[in-house]
């Protein structure tokens, strides 16, 4: 199944460039379509990109927030957002 995702701020640097170079498509702070199996939750789709889950904060799916455990359906929009600081 397909879903679209988009890795906010830092979240793209992140990904291994080996999974970059097979993702043309893949560019920061735009929407990419990735391939999944059937019945992938948010963990694996964080496992296929390789990020590290202690640098993401929220995930959300269709604009809502999810946790890692939530099955994704085809044509989902997943956003990736990394913690933010400031002061």
């Amino acid at each position: 199944m397909k879903v679209r995702v988009k890795l906010y701020a830092t979240l793209f640097d992140l990904v291994p460039a080996s999974i970059r170079a097979r993702m043309p498509e893949m560019r920061p702070a735009r929407p990419f379509e990735l391939e999944l199996p059937e019945g992938s939750t948010l963990a694996d789709l964080v496992n296929q990109l390789a990020l590290p889950p202690a640098e993401i904060k929220a995930i959300f799916v269709n604009g809502r927030a999810q946790s890692l455990d939530h099955g994704l359906q085809p044509e989902d929009e997943v956003g990736i957002f990394p913690p933010v600081g400031g002061g």
